[in-house]
């Protein structure tokens, strides 16, 4: 079978830009085309990475588009310059709807990564749904972070199926790479009482390369949910961190990893924490990302397998380098026949 995988990323913020980056030091993968709501670049020979992110840089939009599924992508980092967007680099051009451009080139794309700010429930389903109705057939990969957008998606599988589309939903660090962990953990027990996931993250480049990350995991603080955080201004987000001195708690957060272990049958969606801190001013991780399942094994023992990621790997490592994985594994079983929707707890991502 061809290992060569084409890949587009829509959205060229912090998580598009660093899946282009680390696509660089993975075998077989070619990034083909890169967008966002100003412009998109195409090359099926493959794009010059180096320029396209040596152009981008400190030049990406930073407003937050609400309509985006229909008139083309959105990204919400920072803007400098003159040009707006991927359009800054040589390899692009101005477009009214980039999302279309990359769909009406299907043909010559494997997979589909949607690096977009999910700010409505509905959003990342309805960019699907843009490429089932363009007639795409390939992979689509998202890292979403919402538990409910799952069953917007499996409502969509008999569509994908149709479509000859793989959609892998949540294929980042959490949900994806950790979840992935979680089901692994779970093989030495008959019965799985309680998932809990634990994560830290320092960001060494701050708020302003990571805006869209920040505010939707403000989006899981108590008295916030997406709406409310898609609103909040920089100022407002920025005194919300003041206000935790750089550091935020949270606990009980709305990741899709409780609903996506369920489906998978290792647990129930009840029975999975999610928690984490988050350090906004320093390099450093803040705590060590844990994960641990705690169940009864088939000779009656209960016990508790823990899995923890290096200190030293950065946000960056734990989100693209899984989400090409992840991406890799979807192409695989896309070649063979395998239409539909897929979580990481029922794949294992691929190097």
């Amino acid at each position: 079978m061809d290992t060569d995988i084409s890949f587009a990323v829509l959205g060229t913020g912090g998580i598009g830009r660093r899946t282009l980056e680390v696509s660089q030091h993975k075998d077989g993968l070619t990034p083909v085309a890169a967008c966002d709501r100003h412009g998109v670049a195409i090359d099926s020979d493959g794009l010059d990475v180096d320029e396209l992110l040596a152009a981008t840089e400190g030049n990406i939009d930073n407003e937050v588009d609400s309509d985006v599924a229909t008139d083309g992508s959105g990204v919400a980092v920072k803007q400098h310059g003159e040009d707006r967007g991927v359009v800054a680099s040589e390899q692009a051009h101005a477009s009214d709807d980039s999302i279309q451009e990359i769909i009406d080139a299907g043909n010559e794309i494997d997979a589909v990564l949607l690096a977009l700010p999910n700010y409505e429930h509905d959003f990342i389903p309805r960019v699907a749904d843009r490429f089932v109705d363009g007639d795409y057939s390939g992979v689509l990969v998202d890292v979403l972070k919402r538990s409910r957008v799952i069953g917007m998606l499996d409502e969509r599988a008999e569509a994908f199926e149709d479509a000859g589309v793989t959609f892998v939903c949540g294929a980042g660090a959490t949900p994806g790479f950790l979840t992935g962990a979680a089901a692994l953990a779970a093989q030495s027990f008959v019965e799985v009482h309680e998932v809990d996931i634990w994560w830290g993250v320092g960001l060494k480049s701050g708020y302003e390369d990571n805006r869209g990350t920040v505010r939707e995991d403000i989006a899981h603080l108590e008295g916030y949910d997406i709406e409310t955080a898609r609103d909040l201004s920089d100022e407002e987000i920025e005194a919300i961190v003041d206000d935790h001195d750089g550091v935020i708690e949270f606990r009980e957060m709305e990741h899709a990893d409780d609903v996506l272990l369920e489906r998978a049958g290792i647990c129930d969606a009840a029975d999975v924490s999610v928690g984490g801190l988050l350090d906004v001013r320093h390099d450093e991780k803040p705590t060590t990302t844990t994960v641990s399942v705690t169940g009864t094994t088939f000779d009656g023992e209960r016990g508790t397998n823990t899995f923890q990621l290096d200190d030293a790997t950065s946000m960056e490592a734990n989100v693209n380098g899984p989400a090409l994985g992840y991406l890799k594994t979807g192409v695989r079983c896309n070649r063979a026949g395998e239409y539909g929707v897929f979580g990481p707890a029922e794949l294992i991502p691929g190097f």
